[in-house]
């Protein structure tokens, strides 16, 4: 009789434990929550992998203006809009 009872007992601690894991895998801080928050980081992996390149790329431009003094004049005279005296620049309208 004993030991029926507590086979019984072990069997409803079972079902209530595999119950509360159905339920709590599914709800909001489950399954679907897990695979929200894998995907976020493979997105955030994604943009600093592309952030890490961008920078690389930045990082030559900068040392390749800093070794070459005729592609540093040539870039501030494009940024500042700058012109030599004599020289002359055309310029074309947007759209043609």
């Amino acid at each position: 009789m004993k030991s029926s009872v507590i086979r019984l007992a072990y069997a409803l601690a079972l079902v209530i434990a595999v119950v509360y894991a159905f339920y709590a895998m599914r709800g909001p801080h489950g399954v679907a929550a897990w695979n929200d928050k894998r995907q976020q980081i493979r997105e955030l992996e994604e943009r600093n992998a592309t952030l890490i390149r961008e920078n690389l790329v930045k990082r030559k431009y900068i040392d390749r203006l800093r070794e070459n003094q005729a592609e540093q004049e040539m870039e501030i005279r494009r940024r500042l809009k700058l012109v030599k005296p004599n020289e002359k620049v055309f310029m074309k309208r947007p759209g043609e």
